[in-house]
């Protein structure tokens, strides 16, 4: 994935490794920052990112790099990592997905989804409060993204990792609880209670919006 004359990302679809050669600086750095998102979101699981042929000579562009590890962090089974040294850790765990249109029933199949994953995994603490957090998700591109979506999910650990991708710049906007009289805003706030971490992720022709849920936090709610 060319970006420019001076930094290069080389992928090669038949590993997990990609190289980045040439120079770095702030010029290149949204360019690589798009295309190191596009490729983890593309082909989930370990990203192994070689600096060994690019020289990074501005700090603010190697802080970009560690942006994008953390802004992917809580995708379901992505994980990116610079420069890695020895053997790789073992790769997250294979995510389920869909894609879905952009109409009322796709809610419907995402929590059918959800539940079957969560089953899965053995998180069947967390059937109901993923099924609140992906219907928001996947209501909220019907009616403001208007976009074809996909839909991944996966475990870590004893955690739920879930994510929409759509095709619209458009960033969700959570300004804190709706008030009593309010006509709307309240998806984002059923997100934000039953999930322990949400965000939003641009993509060069999108977003990803995505959520993580714990068993430990449903059981102290239950409690």
């Amino acid at each position: 994935m060319p970006t420019d004359a001076r930094c290069l990302v080389e992928t090669d679809d038949s590993s997990a490794r990609v190289r980045l050669t040439g120079v770095l600086d702030r010029a290149e750095v949204e360019a690589v920052r798009e295309a190191l998102l596009a490729r983890l979101w593309q082909r989930p699981g370990l990203l192994l990112v070689d600096l060994s042929g690019v020289r990074i000579p501005d700090p603010v562009a190697r802080d970009a790099l560690d942006g994008v590890c953390r802004a992917v962090a809580d995708w379901p089974a992505s994980e990116m990592l610079l420069d890695p040294d020895g053997a790789p850790p073992d790769p997250p765990p294979d995510p389920l997905g869909v894609e879905l249109p952009p109409v009322v029933e796709a809610a419907r199949e995402a929590r059918s989804l959800v539940a079957a994953g969560c089953l899965r995994w053995g998180l069947p603490e967390l059937v109901e409060p993923a099924c609140i957090a992906v219907t928001e998700m996947v209501n909220n591109v019907v009616a403001h993204a208007l976009t074809p979506m996909t839909l991944r999910l996966a475990p870590r650990g004893n955690a739920l990792h879930v994510a929409v991708r759509d095709h619209s710049a458009g960033q969700p906007a959570y300004a804190g609880p709706a008030s009593a009289d309010a006509l709307g805003g309240r998806g984002l706030l059923l997100i934000d209670t039953v999930a322990r971490r949400w965000g939003s992720t641009p993509l060069p022709d999108g977003k990803v919006v995505w959520c993580v849920l714990y068993v430990e936090d449903e059981a102290a709610v239950r409690n």
